[in-house]
């Protein structure tokens, strides 16, 4: 081998040498252990992952008219790093956005640090004071502006370092229309109360994890931000502000410290109205603590359980006739006092009102008379048609917060056989006025009870998922439920009552509780109360009306039958229901 070849000889082997540990050096960095630092190094050189947070659904009336939306808000903050003066950016803010002075000097004065180079000064801010914001920068940056200071170090006037970011949040176009129902969404997007606490995740959608690239040629396969489901509720806009509005009416006239007025379709369930005290503007969901002070219920509806009187005696007298303890005409003779259980059960004027038959009992709404009715059908099946009819557990309906009430039962440890008697008439039962509406709904239904719910459909990925009306039982028979409302209908024609609705048949009951105090049933306070529903013989709404502590009387045949009258005469309009007489002429024709 001469000179030149064993050179090239060598220089090969060198090469392949050199080859070989690049080759390694390569496998010891890739599996090494700076492998998977070095790996998330360069990752960040390629892009960056994020969570895009979905806009959230909105929310539409049965008509589609808008009752919570989103709308473009803005972040103010600054980059620390160019900002070149803080008292000019404080004052800026102080002046355009209401902002403290102080507070946004020290936040904007930081040094940049390498964990903070941004800081947050305002959020939630309109596009209104926005555009002034702008408009006073523009002015700024060309110069308009000249130091107030004396001293010639003083920095120039500037808003350099000032970032403004538009984001989206919730809106309430209406303000308090239907705010009970409804809910808030908080500034961190989590929805508190009504549908918007109870349907939270399918509104707010799912967040969706992405990777942007650093590469502008790969923009275009960003994915769009996701969308929240929206939502169709039953009620009809019309319909909710007219019930606000007659709520509050009665509130006034009764002096009433608060009222309840729910509004459902017995044959569907869906809740055409629900009206509460108080009511707050949701656009200011800040305020809450001021509107519901400690304990007060956001929605009395579905949250507060209290004794509901009278209008429980519908329950009872149902269970008494689909039993058959008793009929419409089965004779009972009041003397005024009936004994059970070691006490003895009076009527509401302590009075002996003689032979009746079960439409009196109704009609003047005799305590004596239904504790008489309870005992006939007996404790066992008395209870178990009050578990039937739903008292004491949820009804399921889709607002959040339900509270499931109280109703005592034999075996309990505080139950004892003069229940039997006070429950009766809806004393010692606790039951939300959706329950009632609930338990109620199988009279106004040919014994079916519906379950109410306040989402009409989803509109979820460009399809519309409706809602089924479900049953929640049969706790009566059909023949039951038609011979109660009918013996109901009676009973307020007879009486003259200001629950009537001229050119419409309407069944109903009063209900008249006294609020119970630590001493007993002496506080003189009252929960008014009133139930109804029509026309009878095609029943389209059902309406359950609660006066708390009404001071003008104490009353429900006083201050709250007439509210349903007003109710309903508003219904059959918004409704286009025709009277009686033209509907009767319809079907003959």
């Amino acid at each position: 081998m001469n000179g030149s070849s064993r050179r090239l000889y060598f220089m090969s082997i060198s090469f392949v040498f050199a080859a070989l540990i690049i080759l390694g050096r390569i496998i010891f960095i890739q599996n090494g252990p700076q492998a998977e630092p070095l790996k998330e190094q360069s990752s960040t050189y390629r892009g960056f992952p994020q969570e895009i947070q979905p806009t959230r659904g909105e929310i539409y009336d049965r008509w589609g008219n808008l009752l919570a939306g989103n709308t473009t808000v803005y972040e103010i903050g600054v980059e620390l790093q160019h900002v070149k003066n803080p008292e000019t950016i404080a004052l800026a803010l102080s002046v355009y956005t209401g902002a403290d002075f102080g507070e946004i000097y020290q936040i904007a004065s930081q040094e940049p640090a390498p964990d903070a180079v941004y800081a947050v000064l305002q959020d939630f801010v309109s596009p209104e004071k926005i555009t002034q914001l702008e408009e006073f920068k523009q002015q700024v940056d060309a110069g308009a502006y000249v130091s107030a200071t004396k001293d010639e170090n003083a920095a120039p006037p500037s808003l350099d370092g000032l970032v403004i970011t538009p984001h989206l949040a919730r809106t309430y176009p209406e303000d308090d229309l239907a705010s009970n129902i409804l809910g808030f969404v908080s500034r961190e997007g989590k929805g508190y109360f009504g549908v918007e606490e109870k349907y939270n995740d399918l509104l707010a959608g799912r967040i969706k994890k992405v990777y942007y690239a650093n590469n502008p040629y790969e923009v275009s396969s960003m994915p769009s931000p996701p969308v929240g489901a929206s939502l169709v509720l039953t009620i009809d806009r019309e319909v909710q502000d007219s019930v606000q509005q007659i709520l509050e009416r009665a509130i006034e006239t009764s002096g009433s410290t608060s009222g309840t007025i729910v509004v459902i379709h017995p044959q569907t369930g869906e809740i055409l109205a629900l009206a509460s005290t108080p009511r707050m503007n949701l656009n200011e969901f800040w305020s809450y603590s001021e509107v519901f002070p400690g304990s007060t219920p956001f929605n009395r509806a579905v949250s507060q359980a209290y004794e509901p009187g009278s209008v429980f005696k519908v329950l009872t007298m149902a269970a008494g006739f689909d039993s058959g303890a008793v009929k419409p005409n089965t004779s009972f003779l009041d003397t005024g006092v009936f004994q059970i259980g070691g006490i003895y059960i009076q009527n509401w004027n302590m009075g002996a009102w003689g032979p009746q038959d079960m439409l009196g009992c109704m009609q003047h709404s005799l305590n004596v008379c239904l504790a008489w009715v309870a005992s006939e059908i007996g404790a066992k099946t008395f209870y178990e048609y009050m578990q039937d009819f739903g008292l004491g557990r949820l009804t399921g309906v889709d607002i959040a917060g339900e509270t499931p009430g109280r109703l005592k039962l034999p075996g309990d440890g505080d139950w004892y056989e003069a229940d039997l008697g006070t429950n009766s008439f809806g004393q010692g039962v606790s039951a939300t006025p959706m329950q009632m509406v609930t338990a109620i709904s199988a009279l106004a239904n040919d014994g079916k009870m519906v379950t109410p719910h306040v989402v009409r459909a989803v509109i979820d990925q460009g399809h519309q998922y409706d809602i089924t009306p479900q049953i929640a039982g049969m706790p009566i028979s059909k023949e039951t439920a038609r011979a109660m409302t009918n013996l109901l209908a009676i009973s307020l024609e007879k009486e003259s009552s200001s629950a009537l609705v001229p050119g419409y048949r309407v069944a109903g009951k009063t209900g008249t509780a006294e609020i119970p105090s630590p001493a007993g049933y002496t506080s003189g306070a009252t929960n008014a109360s009133f139930v109804g529903w029509g026309p009878v013989d095609d029943p389209q709404f059902l309406i359950y009306i609660w006066l708390e502590k009404p001071t003008t009387s104490p009353w429900g045949s006083v201050v709250a039958a007439p509210v349903f009258s007003e109710v309903a005469q508003r219904l059959v309009i918004l409704m286009d229901i025709p009277p009686d007489d033209v509907r009767t002429a319809q079907t003959s024709n």
